[in-house]
């Protein structure tokens, strides 16, 4: 790209040097034949020597106002290319030095929006199957369960039954063979509140399963919220639907960055908002934390890379920043590629 500029480029400047500098000795000419009859010859050199540089110096100010308006053009549009902004493109009119270097900036802009379309939809593609695995481990994991409460649980239920029903009988007949039975019973019931407990934790709930993700997030957000005493404000300023997949990775997203500020942000309150612009969906969570220093606590340790991961999947970022009593701000930016969530 530089090449060809440097190649093209550098007629255009030879020719505004020349250009100027022939302007120049032609004013600087007019002016000493028109002064030299009137003053002396040194004042004349001078005249002459002023209206040079001053011609010079005009066009000199001419052409690079001229490159620097074309340079600042493809700087901004690299800078936009650089924040996912892969639609840009620069108009190619005129037949300034610039249009073979605009003319592959445009043609890079165009294969990487292709690329990162073909890699979000695999990525998309791989969130889904990796979904349908995982429900798929879920199903098989709750006949595990079932099978286990039917082993232990329910025969633990059907055992103190058992006990419970004779119990009246037998403390008519035998008192302290009716108190033995009870503390049975007691160390049963303590038996199987331990095991429903186990399996309870060993569940996992499916918040989004047959919902949208304003719906899961509506109803999930303000309970995790209200479990943890948090003060949470949803803000929720997205148009339209999002992908399956796009969903599902915001939000377990979100489920991570709220795990991490109960587990180390010690906040009184948080605000999750998301929304989009033409090119990007955007969300952001904000504690009121005592927030950290970043050289004093392992970025790891606040489940950044996994949130990275889960939004790398899909052509997107994760970035997290924080200050001492400045509470943290995690912001999850995931590029809109694929046809129907974006305009164009």
């Amino acid at each position: 790209m530089m090449v060809r500029f440097l190649r093209s480029g550098k007629w255009e400047l030879i020719g505004m040097f020349v250009l100027a500098s022939a302007v120049s000795l032609v004013l600087a000419g007019a002016a000493w034949i028109g002064l030299a009859k009137e003053t002396g010859q040194t004042e004349v050199r001078l005249w002459a020597a002023s209206v040079f540089l001053l011609v010079s110096a005009a066009f000199g100010y001419w052409a690079a106002q001229r490159i620097g308006r074309r340079i600042d053009t493809l700087h901004l549009s690299l800078k936009q290319a650089a924040n996912g902004n892969y639609g840009v493109r620069i108009m190619e009119n005129g037949h300034n030095s610039f249009v073979e270097v605009y003319r592959e900036f445009n043609e890079l802009a165009e294969q990487m929006e292709d690329k990162m379309k073909w890699l979000q939809m695999k990525g998309e593609e791989y969130v889904m199957t990796e979904s349908a695995s995982n429900e798929a481990a879920v199903l098989e994991e709750r006949k595990r369960l079932a099978r286990d409460l039917h082993d232990t649980v329910s025969q633990q239920l059907f055992a103190i039954h058992m006990c419970a029903s004779s119990l009246p009988k037998l403390q008519q007949v035998d008192r302290e063979r009716a108190d033995s039975v009870l503390d049975q019973l007691v160390q049963m019931s303590n038996l199987a509140q331990k095991q429903m407990r186990n399996f309870i934790a060993q569940l996992r709930p499916m918040e989004l399963e047959g919902r949208t993700l304003y719906e899961a997030l509506d109803k999930w957000f303000p309970d995790y919220c209200r479990q943890n005493n948090l003060q949470g404000e949803l803000e929720w300023r997205l148009k339209d639907r999002l992908s399956e997949a796009k969903e599902h990775q915001l939000f377990l997203i979100a489920q991570e960055a709220m795990a991490n500020i109960v587990k180390h942000a010690r906040a009184s309150g948080c605000t999750l908002t998301l929304s989009e612009n033409e090119r990007q969906v955007v969300m952001i969570l904000q504690d009121d934390g005592e927030g950290f220093k970043a050289d004093e606590v392992k970025r790891d340790s606040y489940g950044l890379s996994t949130m990275q991961e889960r939004a790398q999947k899909l052509g997107g970022s994760a970035e997290i920043w924080s200050k001492p009593g400045g509470g943290t701000r995690v912001k999850v930016t995931i590029p809109k590629m694929l046809r129907g969530e974006r305009e164009g």
